[in-house]
């Protein structure tokens, strides 16, 4: 296997795993709605590229290579189980679900998801508790009482993190907004 024009050793294949499985996981979930299948499906893929010594150019490639490959593995699964399919999601969205739209909305929905859970995890930890708390619907009251704390305490924790997730994501507003229009 191969990227950039050089030969992937077994250490930056596995790198490239570690980096990759987590949110491929995520992205095969909605499309079979079982964690253990998506997980399979996952490990094959990447079973396949080690074994075809697949020669990615850049990055952009693998990663997109990997969305379509799990993308396609899925819906070979799915289609399998048809019947399945039909009731979950209706004969009349079946062709959608294997267009290029939806598979690029999925991904960068993932990709997302990921962006944020990594800048909630570097806020400091009562920061980061008061915003997933917050993210789930709870009040200041609810999230106050939930870690013990002042109300005072919660929207100091909350203003903190904001002004940190900010600087941290910044970046997505221009990313996504470009995304939406293109």
């Amino acid at each position: 296997m191969k990227q950039g024009g050089k030969e992937l050793t077994l250490k930056d294949y596995n790198k490239l795993f570690k980096s990759l499985y987590p949110q491929l996981c995520v992205f095969a979930y909605k499309y079979l709605d079982s964690l253990e299948t998506s997980k399979d499906i996952v490990q094959e893929v990447f079973i396949k590229v080690w074994e075809d010594r697949t020669v990615f150019h850049d990055e952009g490639h693998t990663t997109g290579y990997f969305y379509k490959a799990v993308r396609n593995k899925c819906l070979n699964h799915l289609k399998s189980k048809q019947h399945l399919l039909t009731e979950r999601y209706g004969q009349e969205n079946m062709e959608i679900y294997g267009t290029e739209e939806f598979l690029m909305s999925e991904a960068v929905i993932v990709e997302t998801t990921v962006i944020i859970e990594d800048a909630i995890r570097a806020l400091p930890v009562k920061a980061a508790q008061v915003i997933r708390l917050s993210i789930k619907d709870y009040t200041n009251d609810e999230i106050a009482k939930a870690l013990s704390i002042s109300v005072n305490t919660v929207k100091d924790h909350k203003k903190v993190a904001y002004r940190k997730l900010r600087k941290l994501l910044g970046f997505l507003r221009q990313v996504l907004g470009f995304w939406a229009v293109g």
